[in-house]
């Protein structure tokens, strides 16, 4: 019983900081969203997000960009892991994965100014490729730049969620399943991604949360001139022209609500996941 005391005594700084930090913030924030600088008390902030034309396609940018670089990093961190774990224990299976690692947490204004001499207006991979008749209408300014962006920052993340989902693949279904004259096609098809459904799921989701709150690289990139949402609570909250952190936090609370909807997926898919087929 002692024992207990202290470790939740040890846990009351953790406490007081989450409380202070984050759930503080939310309830203010919360609370705010419900004050109208032109109609008072009500709902007027929220009505005027949801009728308005500009806000609902900063919600359209923001899931069409998170979405289509999740589906794309899902794909590309998909066939890494699976390629890393046939590499098995090597020297470079360790570099790529300590690689990863540190991509991972390579984004906001250094990703930004990396890919700008890169695939920038003027970026030597731009330059190079016109050169030859390729890549003469891309621009990395515009919604397929961003999702090219976001996908290189969601690759790493999605590695390092679906690396150890191949944990759950037994190395006897597979020769089972080729005694049994079933093809690799057919294998995937039927045993393979069936078993990785479930991680490859909750991963999806995961990243979809990670894009849609993205704000330091596209603010970075863009200087704020592109319609998403992060940049349009930023606009609201510290801009110019504009001020009303009401409208911005019923923006936030809206963007809470789409991202703990996405976190109840997966956690449910979580309970279904390859840990749990495995006790």
């Amino acid at each position: 019983m002692k024992a207990k005391w202290i470790a939740a005594l040890c846990l009351l700084p953790f406490i007081l900081l989450f409380g202070a930090f984050q759930i503080a913030p939310l309830v203010w924030i919360a609370v705010s969203s419900f004050f109208s600088q032109t109609s008072g008390w009500g709902l007027g902030n929220y009505v005027d997000v949801l009728t308005s034309p500009f806000y609902l396609q900063a919600f359209q940018f923001s899931l069409e960009i998170s979405l289509w670089s999740s589906v794309y990093g899902l794909l590309i961190a998909l066939v890494g892991s699976y390629s890393l774990r046939q590499l098995g224990q090597t020297r470079f299976h360790d570099f790529v994965m300590s690689f990863t690692n540190m991509t991972s947490n390579f984004a906001g204004v250094p990703l930004a100014f990396a890919f700008v001499i890169l695939l920038g207006l003027n970026g030597c991979l731009t330059l190079l490729l016109r050169k030859y008749g390729l890549m003469e209408s891309f621009n990395l300014y515009s919604k397929t730049g961003l999702i090219v962006l976001y996908t290189y920052f969601q690759i790493p993340l999605g590695v390092l969620l679906l690396y150890p989902a191949f944990d759950a693949l037994r190395e006897d279904w597979r020769e089972s399943a080729s005694l049994l004259g079933a093809s690799p096609w057919r294998y995937w098809r039927h045993i393979g991604l069936p078993v990785l459904a479930p991680a490859l799921m909750g991963t999806f989701v995961i990243l979809l949360a990670n894009a849609l709150g993205a704000y330091a690289t596209v603010y970075a990139l863009t200087t704020g001139n592109f319609n998403v949402i992060p940049i349009r609570i930023s606009a609201l909250v510290a801009g110019d022209i504009s001020l009303d952190p009401n409208l911005a936090s019923a923006l936030a609370m809206l963007l809470v609500a789409m991202m703990a909807f996405i976190t109840l997926i997966h956690q449910w898919l979580l309970r279904r996941s390859y840990l749990n087929a495995r006790s």
